[in-house]
């Protein structure tokens, strides 16, 4: 199998040289030196430079998930605009620093930008996340009569926030917004949840039931991505049952 993958590669440098009519040294670089030669072309040759830069920027972060926010608050500190500074909270927010993301948020949402939609909807999540429930059903309720606000993610939470603030009832047609069949298995997940939550094990039987009958219909792929919410709706179905 590594002797063909080679062979492969060869054939396929060598017909990206030919095309691309490249320098002719690197045909036999490619067909004398095959794995090292073929890498040397991808990576001078096919690659850009702008693909590798963005592989090594992504693999950076990855690696260690702090420089992304160094390197944001350096940036902000630079040029204080409105991108730089949402960009920064961004990267607070997704790093659970939810204070620092708040006064970001809330430090944007000036002049033109006072009612961005994108903004405040972070801001509600923010504070959803920081347990402020209060605080991010206000934010919501900046933005509810917006286009954008059915069924996103601002949508769901709210239903969570109006749940956890002791209003149920209130809740339930956001969350239920989002029960759509080959979809959207995560809130169904937890549509279910609520309904277990809230005493009503009839709905939520029927929400569970229908995520595993659809699993049963799913590509390899698909079923592999959702694995894990499946085993739980399995999960909480036996103690329906």
């Amino acid at each position: 199998m590594y002797y063909y993958l080679i062979v492969a590669l060869q054939v396929y440098c060598v017909y990206h040289c030919y095309t691309n009519k490249r320098e002719s040294f690197w045909f036999w670089v490619v067909i004398f030196v095959p794995l090292v030669g073929s890498l040397a072309y991808l990576l001078t040759q096919v690659f850009r430079k702008s693909d590798l830069d963005n592989v090594q920027h992504s693999l950076t972060h990855a690696i260690n998930p702090t420089k992304k926010i160094t390197d944001l608050e350096k940036r902000y500190r630079f040029s204080a605009t409105f991108e730089n500074e949402v960009a920064l909270a961004d990267a607070y927010l997704e790093a659970t620093h939810y204070e620092k993301a708040i006064t970001h948020y809330e430090a944007s949402l000036k002049g033109t930008f006072k009612n961005d939609f994108y903004v405040i909807s972070k801001l509600q999540e923010a504070f959803y996340f920081s347990s402020r429930f209060d605080e991010s059903i206000a934010y919501a309720e900046k933005i509810l009569e917006s286009n954008k606000f059915k069924k996103s993610r601002a949508s769901f939470l709210y239903g969570l926030a109006l749940e956890k603030t002791g209003k149920p009832d209130m809740a339930e047609p956001y969350l239920k917004d989002f029960d759509a069949p080959y979809s959207r298995y995560q809130e169904r997940l937890v549509l279910g949840q609520f309904y277990m939550r809230n005493e009503k094990p009839e709905e939520a039987r029927e929400v569970l039931q229908e995520i595993v009958n659809e699993s049963e219909n799913m590509s390899k792929q698909n079923y592999r991505t959702h694995n894990i919410l499946i085993k739980k709706a399995k999960e909480i179905l036996v103690t329906l049952n």
